[in-house]
Order: structure tokens, then C-alpha cells, then sequence
């Protein structure tokens, strides 16, 4: 677990950061040691996974940009693996996060739409997140920003603490995140209170830098989760160096907030440096969705989506193709057009910590694209917008579907075709010229749409009378050898040995129950690796009296 300042020392710092002078871009900052082996990967890499909120395929100037400069962004891309076929898990924000965390597309998961699509669910027990996945295996955890998915209380199912981050600073809700200036945020479980002249993004960040900072043998998964450039258009000092520009004043302000968020991404990148932890940190950038048109920002004066068609909401590829970099130093720097989606994500994460990558997910591990090997290709990538519109990729190959009286469509709704190779922009439909695939695609996207296909995976601890019920799932595709599970703390206790557990199984052993700190344990062997799952039991644990 974390060891957090105090919560006075902690907004002090915070607050006094205010006045710092804007970071120095990365352009100017001196290179860091670089790994011998280039095209390599460290072993068990420290992991910073920045999310964007609504910025653009297009919006970074290595990626065509032209009006607005994204110097350190476009640095990190010259370096490291510019991915230019990565795809968000939604056109718009919860679903697309849901995909990210959990490694299911939006035709599986547990959150497929937006607030204003309906009632919004919630992610629940049974969602395995990648920071889950890792602190099992020994990662500190972090979430700083935006999480997206409520309730707005503390120890719920759907709480980042509980869905494995060790540390949470930001907003829960997805309507609160809209609120440059809040009057509050939330601290692990704690409401906090602001005086409404904060600017949440800086509070961010310095937050972000305390945590890279921090002592400590053990990796870490930092997921810096920010609320740039989403609507308002809200940012201090205006326009910035955009304030003299022929546009409108919710552009100008839209443009400066793509700038800030390119100097927090220097100051996470230099703080790394700064650590000496670079070298050993895999960062990776990206944007939960196409660019925003709201309350003013016109993102064609941008050109935004680049050369795609369609924006925030829209299953076309200006709606769900997404910037994504991947920046380590041992890295050799290339384009990788391989197609990649949110939810590979956490199979990724968890190839890398070396960690039995859960069964039954939507995702791939894109590891060997980072190293340039080769790595496993999707059959195909299913965007879905409940009661919308639907879309599936089969290689070259995207269909779209509206639902009955949506986007135009009539009584009947309306089905599209297009050849991504030829056509990249989707202007030419080509369904009534080509009806046996387009009626195979659309068979093929009905049936990747159902329930949620995962199996329980993990630790879990419960408390029943006077013993602590240690429960391990195997979750993975492959069997776990050797198993032993017992509790940490002291005294340590372990359980004799079960041979083997095979996938979709699950064991359970029953210890003396004690006060204190309960910490489950599971040591065991899977794919040629020796495991260790730890995991600390939720809630208090009031003072027993064993008979």
C-alpha cells in the first residue's frame, strides 16, 4: 500500500504548486540514459497510462496537426511506438473507459453508454481491472483524475479503491468531471473541499509528479487519467499564446487546453527522469474518444478527426480512432498500423507485469508491437451503442448500423459498408453492392454482442465466524501448479499445497480468524513462472476472541 502524505500536508503541496512557472517543454530537457538494447523492453516496467478526455486523432502534430502545437507529445512519438490504427472502446466517454480498465469491448462489458443514454451503470464486483490485476502481483497503484463511473460514495463495488487502486485523487462521477474549477474532490474515500479557484488539471498533475516520486522497491501502475480538452472549454489565462488567433473564444481556449495537457505530460516525463525511474517505465498515451464539437469548439477549423469522418458519439473512425503512443527508452521508434483497441489494454498490462493474463476477454496482448514482433491479430473489433448504432471492423472491411430512427435512419434502421483501405474517410457505401458480406458482418456483430463472457479470477477473502475463508480463482486459460495459500502479517500462516487448480476452478481454505491487517496470499506456478497474489481483505476487521 501507499504510504500518502497527510491530507493537510497533501493540499498544501498541492495548492502551493499553483505558482510553479510552466513546465520546460521536453524538447529542451536532456535525454536520458538509454537502454543498451534498443528495441527491448524492461522486465516487469513500471506503467503510466495517461488518458486524454476528447482530444483527437488528429490533434497532435505528429499526426498532421498544424494549428496547435504538441511539442513534448510529438517528442515521445519520434521516440517511441506511434500506434496509427488505435481504436478507443467507445465513441464517447464511460463505455470507452469500461473497455480500457476491463478488457472487454462495449458488446461485453459491464458500462456500454453514457448518462444521458439511460441510466448509467456502474462497473461491479465481478469487473476485474488491470489495476487489480497488477497490485495482485505487487504493483502500487494510482488513479489520478477522471474514474467516470459512480456512485459519488465511498466503498462501493464501483469505488477505484476498490476496483484496485491503491490511491484515488479526483473525481468518481462523470458530470462532476465537467467542473474546471470544483468544490470538491475526492481522496481515497474522503470528500474533500475546495475553494472553487483551484484548476483541477494542475491539481492533477502535481499530484501525479508526489506519486512517481515516492520511495519504494516495489513497480508501480500510475493511470493519469485527465479532463483535457474536455468541454467547457475553461482554462486559466485564456487563450494563452492562442489569444490573438482569428477564432472563436471557445477555440482559442480548446486550443490551449491541448497545449496544457502536452506540458503535464512533460512534467510526468520528467519526473521520471528526474527519479531515475525512465528507463524502467513503460509510458503509454491515448484519448478515450474523437474530438469533441461542444459548447462552441468547432473541430473541422483543427481538423481534429484528421481525415476521418464523424466525431465524439460517431462509430464512424473520427469517433473511436485515437492517438495513441507508447514511449519507453530502451524502445526502437516506428509506426506500428497494426490495429489495436482499448480493450487490449489490460492483457497487455498484464503480459508485461508478467502476470496469467485472465480468459475469456475481448483484448490481445500488443506486446510484441511495442519490441516489433509479431503479436496476435483480432478476427475483428466491435464498437456498440445500445438502442444507437453498431459497428464492426473484419479487416479491411467496417459496417455500421443505425438503429430505427437514428442518425437519419428510417423505420428500418440502415446498414453501411465500407473498405477502409480504399476508403478510409467512409464516404462510399458499398452495402448494396455487396450483400452476402455486408449480411456476414452483420451476423458476425449480433453474436459478439451478449453477456459478459469472463470467469471469476483472483483472491478474495470473507469473514465467517471465526475464520477467514482465503479463495483463489483461477481465471486464466492455463492451469496453476503448486499452489499455496495463506495469509501474510504475523504470524504468517499457510496452507498445505494443492497440486494443481485448473482454469474456471477454484479453491478455498479457512484460517483461525485474528484482528488487524488481513492480507491473503497465493504463491504458485503458471507458464513456466513462479506467481505471488497478495491481497489486502476490504473493510475493517473488528478484534475476534477465538474459542
Amino acid at each position: 500500500m501507499i504510504n500518502a502524505p497527510s491530507r493537510r500536508a497533501f493540499f498544501a503541496g498541492t495548492l502551493a504548486g499553483l505558482a510553479l512557472p510552466a513546465v520546460t517543454p521536453a524538447g529542451a530537457e536532456a535525454t536520458s540514459t538509454r537502454a543498451a538494447r534498443r528495441g527491448s523492453l524492461p522486465a516487469r516496467p513500471n506503467i503510466l497510462l495517461i488518458l486524454a478526455d476528447d482530444l483527437g486523432w488528429g490533434e497532435i502534430g505528429s499526426q498532421g496537426q498544424r494549428l496547435i502545437e504538441t511539442p513534448n507529445l510529438d517528442r515521445l512519438a519520434a521516440e517511441g511506438v506511434r500506434f496509427s490504427t488505435a481504436y478507443s472502446g467507445a465513441p464517447l466517454c464511460a463505455p470507452s473507459r469500461c473497455a480500457l480498465l476491463t478488457g472487454l469491448h462495449a458488446g461485453h462489458g459491464t458500462v456500454r453508454e453514457n448518462p444521458e443514454g439511460g441510466p448509467q451503470r456502474s462497473l461491479t464486483d465481478a469487473d476485474l481491472t488491470f489495476a487489480e490485476l497488477l497490485r495482485l502481483s505487487g504493483y502500487r497503484t494510482a488513479c489520478i483524475g477522471k474514474w467516470g463511473f459512480g456512485p459519488e460514495e465511498p466503498g462501493q463495488d464501483s469505488h477505484p479503491n476498490v476496483r484496485g487502486f491503491d490511491e484515488f485523487f479526483g473525481y468518481i462521477g462523470h458530470r462532476h468531471a465537467h467542473q474546471y474549477f470544483p468544490k470538491y474532490l475526492w481522496h481515497n474515500g474522503e470528500k474533500v473541499t475546495l475553494d472553487g479557484r483551484s484548476y483541477a488539471p494542475h491539481l492533477f498533475r502535481e499530484r501525479a509528479v508526489e506519486f512517481i516520486r515516492q520511495d519504494g522497491d516495489d513497480p508501480f501502475l500510475l493511470y493519469f487519467a485527465t479532463n483535457l480538452p474536455h468541454s467547457p472549454s475553461v482554462i486559466p489565462g485564456g487563450g494563452g499564446v492562442y489569444e490573438n488567433r482569428p477564432w472563436s473564444g471557445p477555440n482559442r481556449r480548446h486550443a490551449a487546453q491541448v497545449a496544457r495537457l502536452d506540458t503535464d505530460v512533460a512534467a510526468l516525463i520528467r519526473a521520471l527522469r528526474d527519479t531515475g525511474r525512465a528507463d524502467d517505465t513503460l509510458v503509454l498515451f491515448t484519448s478515450d474518444n474523437g474530438p469533441h464539437r461542444e459548447k462552441g469548439v468547432t473541430p473541422w477549423l483543427f481538423d481534429s478527426n484528421g481525415p476521418f469522418r464523424g466525431d465524439k458519439r460517431d462509430v464512424y473512425e473520427g469517433g473511436i480512432r485515437v492517438p495513441m503512443i507508447a514511449w519507453s527508452p530502451g524502445l526502437r521508434p516506428r509506426v506500428e498500423r497494426q490495429p489495436v483497441a482499448f480493450w487490449d489494454v489490460l492483457p497487455t498490462l498484464a503480459d508485461l507485469a508478467e502476470v496469467p493474463v485472465p480468459a475469456h476477454l475481448d483484448g490481445l496482448s500488443f506486446r510484441g508491437l511495442l519490441t516489433g514482433d509479431d503479436a496476435p491479430r483480432h478476427d475483428h473489433l466491435v464498437w456498440n451503442r445500445p438502442r444507437k448504432a453498431q459497428a464492426i471492423r473484419r479487416g479491411r472491411w467496417k459496417l455500421v448500423r443505425f438503429d430505427p430512427n437514428i442518425a437519419g435512419a428510417g423505420p428500418q434502421g440502415r446498414v453501411e459498408l465500407y473498405d477502409l483501405t480504399a476508403d478510409p474517410g467512409e464516404r462510399r457505401d458499398l452495402a448494396a453492392a455487396r450483400p452476402d458480406l455486408t449480411e456476414r458482418l452483420q451476423n458476425r456483430l449480433d453474436g459478439s454482442i451478449g453477456p459478459d463472457p469472463r470467469t471469476p479470477y483472483g483472491l478474495r477473502t470473507e469473514l465467517t465466524g471465526d475464520q477467514v475463508v482465503v479463495t483463489l480463482h483461477n481465471g486464466s486459460a492455463e492451469p496453476w501448479r503448486d499452489v499455496r495459500l495463506g495469509l501474510d502479517g504475523s504470524p504468517k500462516v499457510r496452507a498445505h499445497a494443492v497440486a494443481r487448480v485448473e482454469p474456471g476452478m477454484s479453491i478455498s481454505v479457512g484460517f483461525p480468524r485474528r484482528s488487524g491487517k488481513i492480507t491473503a496470499r497465493a504463491d504458485f506456478e503458471s507458464g513456466g513462472r513462479s506467481h505471488v497474489f497478495r491481497r489486502a481483505h476490504q473493510g475493517e476487521v473488528a478484534p475476534v476472541t477465538l474459542r
